[in-house]
């Protein structure tokens, strides 16, 4: 139901002139998809305090409520044949629509809900959030007809059971994944669901935990730690769920998060409001533009897990807040996720694999940082294409912080096929990862050794005297000599030839 409707609703706003790509098709149907779910939530709200005999006051004025601009309904009684009379609910075709619906949603409505913000009582509660989401976006759906087909496809969907919110929520998910192939930087925003999960898995997160990642984007890491936390307690109590209060540290005291680009940072909100945390902890901020000595213990937290942006450049005033000066932003997310941890804090990071070899001062003295302050304890190495579209090559850094790394173990990723948009990594692809991990931590010498995994001692592979490097080849991997055939070989003469040709024959001309 809900991918169909996706699909259809992407087909109109095709034909709307204010709607350009697929980072606008996501913007616009996320807040309309996010009215009608606050609609939903409203009324669970609602049926749940009428079972408990006390009364719930909306938090939309009437004016502004779904049913009353979007959907309104038309309740007629129906009398049956045995004499029985029932209600039928029919759509009003007088709804709103043209120029009166976006006069009403651009002068009235999204004035209305951005005043939240100021009049919430904290930072903590959905009406704040509402306030935050409408004051970020706005509505770029230019046809009023259009936009009234989007409200009527949207009014289908029904997000009142778990089943209907997790299909829901998932289905969501692939049109941030779907942002990557818009062009400009959608893909930013976007991480491999099941890489996610095997870092959080990993990491192994508890309730009671503060998670934080300080470049947030579509906010993937949280909301799988969060699914992580409810399942696991639901699997230990056998499946009861977790406890009223459990609930409620889930839902306030668990998940941070900050974000610098508008568009990533209201997907975020509304991609963990769609899971189930209905006031995310997320910050609109450049998390670089604090300065590292001004972090102080109340500001830490347990877990650290992220995907910080390959390959961008930081002016010289940010890099000032750190004390390793570089403007590769990895490398001051690295800094700063290894200063915001507490001690004894875990935490599970994206890189780029050049990181582990980099000769550059600043690559050194942080690998030096890493090393020396937190035990470095498992490293990840994903192969080409794990990102669709980004070009490079990654590992993922596991470390604890507060003890010098002893003894690091590496697991290289080796598929037997090519990753890429049609064939992409999947959950299968790292279980073997998953478990020799597990005994690798065990301590048992040689265990978690296999063709695809090793172990080296840091204090004798890596020091001052190669730069801290971390870049050790698999000494359990046998080279394998591929011997290519005649014909590939001619093949392959017969295109150098052509190339040569081209060449001599562009010299001629330039003569």
């Amino acid at each position: 139901m809900f991918e169909q409707t996706f699909k259809n609703i992407d087909d109109i706003l095709h034909k709307d002139a204010g709607c350009g790509s697929e980072l606008d098709y996501v913007e616009q149907t996320s807040w309309v998809l996010f009215l009608k779910y606050l609609d939903d939530l409203e009324r669970d709200r609602a049926t749940a305090a009428e079972l408990t005999g006390k009364t719930y006051t909306t938090i939309i004025d009437k004016e502004y409520q779904w049913n009353n601009w979007a959907a309104p309904k038309l309740r007629r009684a129906q009398l049956a044949k045995d004499g029985t009379v029932t209600e039928r609910v029919e759509v009003d075709h007088n709804a709103l629509t043209g120029d009166d619906l976006t006069d009403f949603v651009n002068n009235k409505l999204f004035p209305y809900l951005k005043k939240f913000k100021l009049s919430a009582e904290s930072a903590d509660t959905i009406e704040y959030k509402i306030g935050e989401i409408f004051s970020e976006l706005k509505n770029r759906i230019q046809s009023g007809y259009n936009l009234r087909e989007v409200i009527n496809r949207i009014d289908e969907l029904r997000f009142r059971t778990h089943a209907e919110k997790h299909e829901m929520s998932h289905l969501y998910e692939d049109k941030i994944k779907n942002m990557g192939n818009a062009g400009r930087n959608g893909g930013e925003y976007y991480t491999p669901r099941p890489l996610i999960t095997t870092i959080v898995k990993v990491v192994a997160p508890k309730i009671g935990d503060k998670i934080y990642d300080g470049a947030v984007g579509s906010a993937g890491f949280l909301c799988e730690a969060f699914d992580y936390l409810k399942n696991s307690k639901a699997a230990i109590n056998g499946g009861s769920g977790l406890s009223t209060k459990e609930t409620e540290i889930l839902q306030k005291r668990t998940f941070y998060g900050k974000e610098k680009k508008s568009l990533a940072y209201i997907i975020g909100i509304m991609n963990m409001i769609l899971h189930g945390v209905e006031a995310p902890n997320i910050i609109h901020t450049n998390t670089l533009a604090e300065n590292l000595a001004d972090i102080q213990e109340k500001d830490r937290y347990d877990v650290v897990l992220a995907n910080p942006p390959f390959g961008g450049k930081e002016r010289a005033e940010v890099q000032q807040n750190f004390p390793i000066k570089t403007g590769e932003t990895a490398s001051l997310f690295l800094q700063h996720f290894i200063k915001i941890l507490k001690a004894g804090g875990k935490a599970g990071v994206v890189i780029k694999n050049t990181f582990l070899s980099n000769t550059d001062n600043a690559t050194v003295a942080i690998r030096k940082t890493l090393l020396e302050s937190c035990n470095l304890h498992t490293v990840l190495d994903l192969p080409g294409g794990t990102f669709t579209g980004a070009g490079v090559k990654t590992v993922v850094l596991f470390f604890e912080k507060g003890k010098p790394t002893q003894k690091t173990w590496f697991y290289s990723l080796n598929l037997d096929r090519n990753l890429g948009k049609t064939n992409p990594l999947n959950e299968n692809d790292l279980a073997e990862f998953v478990e020799l991990q597990k005994l690798a931590l065990s301590g048992v010498e040689g265990t978690a050794d296999s063709e695809n995994s090793w172990s080296i001692n840091v204090q004798t592979h890596c020091n001052a005297s190669n730069n801290f490097d971390l870049s050790v080849k698999n000494p359990n991997k046998k080279e394998v000599v591929r011997l290519r055939s005649p014909h590939e070989i001619l093949e392959e003469i017969k295109a150098l030839d052509e190339e040569s040709a081209d060449i001599l024959k562009g010299i001629a001309e330039l003569i």
